[in-house]
């Protein structure tokens, strides 16, 4: 087995709190561009769901894409760009000024690139068109930047629902109405990611959202997003075994989940920190929510309506007489439910928005409370 062969089955990870450090020591020991032409065209995709900082937990840390845009330039790389699309309802030009990306695109002098402004280009899969934006026909080699973090409905987001982010909005909403997991599998068939770099140095172990980042200190790189995923759902202390995307994705010929901890290569296992346990912080755990379809930022929206309800001691609506989701288009619901969202437009009593922010959604529940 040639030395590639044997990267590719292995992840590499470092700990620490400097992530533009831990950054250019992982691909000073990868050396993946080594033979990637001068001229290549690169593409670098991190997570900027939402316009906050990396320290709230929901976006990767801007000192990583800034190692890898250095790096790539000191060894003479300059067709460079920033790919990104922010969730449904959020500004992408906005999240790149947020979230320090646009400071760093005027020093290094690369183009950021909102592909919510991007056309798109169908392909076709067996069952299943996607639409894809047309830049990533554009890009020769793709790395790939994404946060270990928590999700509120595929319990986990890392290098394989990433990619979410290269397709339109309109795309973004049809997978929600088809259960995200396949679709999720099925555009990592039709876009590849050749490099891996995964910020975990403070995500948020419950929501894509963020404010409740938990301290991990850790970035992984590698090449395979099966096997960065499956290993990602240990760090969060979930199974992988439980986030079928993984395993369609694995079945679709995407990569290979870890088969063994030898798999991953620590470059400073003397400085590794201890890593903290995932109480559940989610709200809706347990409870009936009447959810049909839902997208995430809808989704996320109510969880921290809610939270931020009970810290502030208010009596809470009961979770089941609550509902959202694409699948309530079109249907007035039962007397008693409130509806969230613009899905919910027919019943009777109902909170307009796509999606609804969680100040109007606490305020909207606080009224139905007392009303």
């Amino acid at each position: 087995m040639n030395r590639k062969s044997q990267m590719h089955e292995h992840l590499y990870e470092i700990h620490g709190n400097d992530p533009w450090t831990m950054t250019c020591h992982l691909l000073e020991y990868l050396q993946p561009f080594k033979h990637l032409p001068a001229h290549a065209v690169i593409g670098i995709k991190p997570n900027l769901v939402t316009a906050t900082p990396a320290g709230h937990g929901a976006t990767t840390h801007p000192q990583i894409v800034e190692a890898v845009v250095a790096f790539l330039q000191a060894g003479g790389f300059s067709r460079i760009k920033i790919i990104e699309s922010a969730w449904v309802g959020e500004s992408t030009a906005k999240a790149f000024e947020i979230c320090g990306y646009t400071a760093l695109s005027k020093k290094y002098g690369i183009p950021l690139k909102d592909l919510k402004q991007d056309k798109v280009v169908e392909k076709q899969v067996p069952g299943m068109d996607i639409q894809v934006c047309r830049q990533m026909e554009t890009i020769d080699y793709l790395i790939n930047v994404p946060l270990i973090k928590g999700h509120c409905q595929t319990r986990l987001t890392c290098a394989l629902k990433n990619l979410k982010g290269v397709i339109p909005d309109a795309e973004k909403r049809r997978f929600h109405r088809l259960g995200l997991h396949r679709p999720i599998a099925l555009l990592n068939t039709v876009v590849t990611q050749h490099l891996i770099i995964a910020d975990g140095i403070c995500p948020d172990p419950f929501f894509e959202e963020g404010g409740r980042p938990s301290s991990l200190q850790c970035i992984a790189a590698g090449f395979d997003p099966v096997l960065m995923d499956s290993w990602a759902a240990g760090v969060l202390e979930l199974d992988a075994a439980d986030i079928p995307y993984i395993r369609m994705a694995a079945e679709a010929g995407v990569g290979q989940s870890m088969q063994s901890i030898d798999q991953v290569v620590s470059l400073n296992t003397g400085s590794r920190l201890p890593r903290a346990h995932m109480p559940d912080h989610d709200p809706l755990a347990g409870d009936i929510l009447h959810e049909s379809q839902a997208c995430s930022a809808c989704r996320s929206s109510l969880v921290n309506a809610l939270n931020r309800l009970k810290e502030n001691g208010k009596t809470l609506i009961p979770v089941e007489r609550i509902a959202m989701g694409q699948g309530h288009q079109g249907s007035t619901g039962a007397p008693d439910l409130l509806g969230i969202g613009d899905c919910t437009a027919d019943f009777v009593c109902h909170l307009p928005g796509c999606p609804p922010s969680p100040e109007d959604i606490s305020a909207f529940l606080r009224h139905c409370n007392t009303g």
